[in-house]
């Protein structure tokens, strides 16, 4: 599938003017290019990218992973070079931004973000922040949950808010870690391997090499030990908790071992008399912690894109009619009765009712349909839908938060927000394993101190200490992650991409689905179906006729009707005297004959019979198509009709989805005739017609509260608040960006067969999550009585931190290479 780098969007621009609804750029120099302009391009990766000349081409074929992305210099987001919609230059450089709040910014001040400094923007003024899984903490600053630990989050999106401090802040910390990290594993793994570090720098200083190296890490990974302390002062035990008495006993053990080898009994030491350091499981284990807290933030900032698309849809100003003419004004001044002009080409503002003009808008913001609705005077409009080729005024009736697109909006937010992150399961668990553990460390260390042999208290120590290692969450903390990244990556191959790991596990237990119409069951643009001439007038006639009518018309429709007869090749002709009737059809002449094309409205208004068609024309409708009237010189010549066609791999999956026990439900902005030709076609189960995104929203929870796990799949803005809300929302891939960004999974092709793919993986995933949690388990449940010295009573066997150690990296080993086996699971 090739892909051209194109951004389509529309809306107004902050002058106020129309902004283009295409975007390609030339991703080496920045200058918009024109696709059709005969320009040089280049392919990479199944896209096809435009250039402005040969030179800028031959610098992309050189290097072109260089010129594929940007980082923007406000907020730090990568931006795509060839689509972005927002770039502006400074000092003979380029720069690209993700919206044009940062754009604004950069150009305040180019200098300041120009030399680099990407910082992390604070929200608005009184934005408060709650727990993604708590929503009862609520706070009027960022930080932590006192509950779980996680980063609070704002409640109130903003399309000017910056990246996550708390992500920016880990990322930094995590480069800095990592690196230490690594050389204490690689120093200590080494020398079990046989390399003679340890011989290099003596017994001694190998010791407090490891320290110098893993200290910093500490100190780097110190809030998980707040969390930690956190945990425990709030009676909420969890996976900090844990964490910190496991890395923090680990490295403290070592510390000791390090100063006062002489506290240790004899047999724990080597022959030079030092005593074993665990420098290296401590640091490893806090920065695989701090991985997987990085990934978290950066999964739950994507959900932020979704929220800044949307915003991204409303105009910024406004043109505001007042007694002294007109201005451009910002939308948030904007007050319930204002009168507002808008032009051909511009996004309605606010939602309000026509006063003046006639116009066709594109609406598929709000109900996922192609094709404009004709409005007039009295008709309502919606704020971030797009004018076509008409001027109206209007009146604003919803404005701020009460208008369609901010309800949208909130609505996303909210579903975003309730979907609680990976950890939860992790929690749960050691609601009950972290006391568990601490109880048994407790009683081993005062049993030891009251029976063990003597030196008692290193003895009870020691034991307290091991138990602690061994549970240390290493394997655990990696069960469901290893599995996830591995089957993204197979998923990605199959053409289903994860961008919400937790997707995968609701997936697999998903009964009913909930689709979009529109681009998901079917192609997403009108296309020409039936051409059916009347009294002796030829086929290739009527065609020719009623595309050379149709080729001065902007109506999606008219290309869908031009299209079809250039690919049976009827002759072109050329129409004169072309007027197009807002809410009818067209007329014109061709070839000095009359001609006309459009409802029954249209016909009656110039004096022709169609009674003979008409019920031809209501089956066609019947069958979910557009039916129009073609006239020649006075006469009913016969019927053209448009539809849009169900894609060719929709009934096989279709099939296969059932098979698989699934309830099929579609929802629909579409009318309830075409809705439900489509349903019989497909052997759909239940249809929902002229539904709104509120709508498809409350079908989504009033299915949950039933019981059922919903899966949601859609392509357009108006399915984006359904697919926050459902347990999992599938976005087709050729679709709208804010479907993609508040979707759990994508499917590149953007057909239903992808979603058959994707429930094989996710129950693949679950069933490798489960045996990866087994061996988890088993480790650390064996592990710790063995640790506590229940066999020394017996056999005289204690179990030394170090082979407390090794047990957990072999556990931790089992882990990952049960979870790789996902790579050759069968799609």
């Amino acid at each position: 599938m090739q892909h051209s780098h194109t951004n389509h969007w529309s809306g107004s621009g902050n002058d106020g003017h129309a902004v283009s609804a295409t975007v390609t750029r030339d991703p080496v120099c920045g200058m918009t290019v024109e696709p059709d302009a005969g320009k040089p391009t280049a392919k990479h990766e199944h896209s096809l990218f435009h250039f402005c000349s040969e030179k800028c081409r031959d610098r992309f074929a050189a290097d072109p992973t260089a010129y594929l992305s940007a980082q923007d210099p406000v907020c730090g987001m990568t931006v795509d070079r060839a689509s972005a919609r927002h770039m502006a230059k400074h000092g003979g450089e380029s720069y690209y931004f993700c919206s044009g709040g940062c754009q604004a910014k950069f150009e305040a001040d180019p200098e300041r973000f120009a030399a680099g400094h990407v910082e992390a923007e604070a929200q608005p003024e009184g934005t408060l922040y709650t727990c993604p899984m708590h929503p009862e903490i609520v706070r009027d600053h960022p930080g932590n949950c006192p509950k779980c630990g996680m980063a609070l989050e704002p409640m109130t999106p903003s399309v000017d808010a910056g990246p996550n401090p708390e992500y920016v802040d880990f990322k930094r910390r995590l480069m800095i870690a990592a690196p230490l990290a690594l050389a204490v594993f690689v120093l200590e793994m080494g020398s079990h391997l046989g390399l003679p570090f340890e011989d290099w720098f003596g017994h001694t200083l190998f010791g407090w090499l490891q320290f110098a190296l893993a200290t910093p890490v500490m100190v780097i990974c110190w809030p998980f030990f707040q969390r930690g302390w956190s945990s425990i002062v709030n009676k909420s035990p969890n996976m900090w908790m844990l964490i910190a008495l496991g890395t923090g006993a680990a490295y403290l053990f070592s510390v000791v071992s390090l100063v006062a080898p002489g506290l240790f009994p004899a047999a724990m030491r080597d022959p030079m008399g030092m005593a074993p350091v665990y420098f290296e499981a401590a640091a490893v284990i806090l920065v695989l912690v701090l991985i997987g807290q990085v990934m978290e933030l950066a999964a739950r900032e994507r959900t932020g894109d979704a929220i800044r698309a949307l915003l991204d849809l409303a105009p910024k100003t406004a043109r505001k009619v007042t007694n002294g003419g007109e201005e451009d004004v910002p939308v948030e001044t904007l007050q319930a009765g204002d009168v507002l002009r808008v032009r051909p080409g511009e996004s309605v503002p606010v939602d309000g009712v026509v006063t003046e003009g006639r116009s066709s808008v594109d609406e598929s913001m709000i109900t996922g349909e192609p094709v404009p609705v004709e409005k007039s005077e009295g008709e309502p409009v919606t704020g971030g839908t797009l004018n076509k080729n008409g001027s109206f005024l209007m009146r604003a009736e919803s404005v701020g938060a009460e208008t369609t697109l901010s309800r949208i909006v909130d609505m996303v937010s909210k579903a975003q927000r309730s979907r609680a992150p990976i950890q939860a399961m992790a929690d749960r668990v050691a609601a009950y394993f972290v006391p568990a553990v601490v109880a048994v460390a407790a009683i081993a260390f005062l049993a030891w101190l009251a029976f063990g042999p003597s030196p008692a208290l290193s003895y009870a120590f020691v034991a307290a200490v091991s138990v602690l290692i061994i549970a240390c969450p290493c394997a655990l903390g990696l069960a469901t992650p290893m599995s996830i990244m591995v089957a993204t990556g197979r998923g990605a191959n199959a053409g289903v991409l994860i961008r919400d790991a937790e997707a995968l596990e609701r997936f697999s237990k998903v009964d009913v689905l909930v689709v979009d119409k529109t681009g998901t069951l079917t192609e997403g643009k009108p296309a020409l179906t039936d051409a059916e001439p009347q009294d002796g007038c030829d086929r290739m006639d009527l065609l020719s006729i009623a595309a050379a009518l149709e080729r001065g018309s902007e109506h999606p429709l008219a290309e869908a009707i031009v299209a079809g007869a250039r690919e049976v090749e009827a002759p072109e002709r050329e129409s004169r005297d072309f007027d197009a009737i807002t809410g009818q059809g067209v007329t014109g002449t061709v070839d000095g004959r009359k001609a006309a094309l459009g409802n029954a409205a249209l016909m009656e208004a110039e004096g022709i019979d169609v009674s003979v068609l008409r019920e031809r024309v209501a089956t066609l409708q019947g069958e979910g198509k557009t039916a129009m009237f073609v006239a020649i010189d006075g006469h009913a010549a016969g019927i053209v009709a448009v539809a849009d066609r169900i894609k060719d791999t929709t009934p096989d999956a279709i099939r296969a989805l059932h098979e698989a026990g699934m309830r099929i439900v579609m929802a629909t902005g579409d009318a309830e005739a075409t809705a439900k030709a489509v349903a019989r076609t497909l052997g759909i189960d239940e249809v929902h017609a002229g539904v709104s995104p509120q709508d498809k929203h409350d079908l989504i929870e009033r299915l949950r509260r039933d019981g059922h796990a919903v899966a949601m799949a859609g392509d357009g803005v108006n399915d984006a608040p359904a697919l926050a809300a459902a347990d999992v929302g599938i976005a087709m891939g050729t679709g709208a960006d804010v479907a993609v960004e508040s979707a759990g999974i994508t499917l590149v092709k953007g057909d239903l067969t992808g979603i058959v793919r994707a429930r094989h993986l996710a129950e693949a995933t679950m069933d490798n999550i489960r045996q990866n949690l087994f061996f988890a388990f088993v480790y650390n449940t064996a592990g710790v009585p063995l640790a506590a010295g229940i066999l020394y009573p017996f056999f005289g066997l204690l179990l030394s931190p170090i082979v407390a150690a090794a047990a957990m990296s072999l556990s931790s080993v089992s882990v990952i290479g049960n979870a790789l086996r996902l790579r050759a699971t069968k799609l």
